[in-house]
């Protein structure tokens, strides 16, 4: 996970394993928002709901499934922004066991106000958080 300046760790509850014994598709998107939170969190005091003026919405997601993941495994979740626009970017995660690939995605946010309930513009300060902590 060299490409993903932030790395979260996670181990697999007995809430996030569905009937088949195995990691639910909707833990997935769980695990991906602990990270989220987790990498808002690194670059400052910045959260969903406050980037310095506004917070954001996420329109969809996109999960891709590699491998099953089970009750106590060990991951480690990569977290990455890129495709940066003037009220919107896109985070990208990797999910691992023990270095194998288990499960990826992205998520594109926009950045909304949350008192007039429209998209606004990307605050400048986390904008340049943003961009120094990925080097970009």
């Amino acid at each position: 996970m060299d490409d993903f300046q932030y790395q979260f760790s996670y181990r697999v509850g007995v809430a996030d394993i569905n009937y088949g014994g195995h990691v639910a598709n909707s833990a997935v998107l769980n695990f991906f928002q602990d990270a989220r939170i987790g990498y808002l969190g690194e670059l400052g005091p910045y959260s969903e709901i406050d980037l310095g003026g506004c917070g954001i919405i996420m329109p969809e997601a996109q999960v891709y499934f590699r491998k099953e993941m089970f009750l106590g495994d060990q991951l480690g979740i990569g977290v990455k922004s890129k495709q940066l626009k003037r009220s919107s970017w896109v985070m990208a995660y990797r999910v691992e066991r023990d270095g194998e690939l288990t499960a990826e995605g992205e998520t594109p946010l926009i950045c909304f106000n949350y008192e007039t309930r429209k998209p606004c513009r990307m605050p400048v300060a986390f904008r340049a958080a943003l961009m120094s902590f990925e080097g970009l």
